[in-house]
């Protein structure tokens, strides 16, 4: 495996940024008290938090019809 170049990195990095202001956005917006603790977790382990974020607000808005 080989070391990713530099745009390689910085493609990365500017997908993980945008990813985590975008949840950071969503959280605050809907009111979470932890939208800065989404959008870190999302920004440093994209692959696992997105995820794990979009199932927390499905979840969220499926007690909140109830």
């Amino acid at each position: 495996m080989t070391h990713p170049s530099t745009a390689q990195f910085l493609i990365a990095f500017a997908i993980a940024a945008v990813a985590g202001a975008a949840v950071f956005l969503h959280a605050d917006r809907h009111g979470s008290k932890h939208a800065t603790a989404w959008a870190c977790s999302v920004f440093l382990f994209l692959g696992l938090a997105l995820p794990v974020y979009l199932v927390h607000v499905r979840l969220a808005r499926s007690r909140a019809k109830r």
